[in-house]
């Protein structure tokens, strides 16, 4: 995962010197950090989601790696990843109608 964030931050052109690498954001155009996660990182958009009026969440994961980039995306084409790591596990939705305590012991049966 680490490697993964400082080959980001180095493609976008971030400086070693400040920060240590958790407290920095890799930010950039949006289609650039995208394209980069399409080609270096096989990964593609799944799921995308408002989190506020100004800022859009998107998720981005290699369906065979499992890798997997969560992105904020702003309305002036700036992108920032939030969050990168490995082994995503797809998780089905629970049911409308169905509580969720009831939903999490039936998964636990399984």
């Amino acid at each position: 995962m680490w490697k993964r964030l400082i080959s980001l931050s180095l493609t976008f052109g971030l400086a070693a010197a400040g920060p240590p690498a958790s407290a920095q954001m890799v930010c950039g155009l949006h289609e650039s950090i995208t394209g980069t996660l399409e080609s270096t990182y096989d990964e593609a958009l799944v799921g995308r989601g408002l989190q506020s009026a100004t800022r859009m969440l998107e998720v981005w994961r290699a369906a065979e790696e499992g890798n997997w980039t969560i992105l904020a995306v702003h309305p002036d084409g700036l992108a920032c990843v939030v969050a990168s790591g490995e082994a995503w596990i797809d998780v089905p939705p629970r049911p409308a109608g169905v509580a969720a305590s009831a939903y999490r012991a039936a998964e636990s049966e399984e």
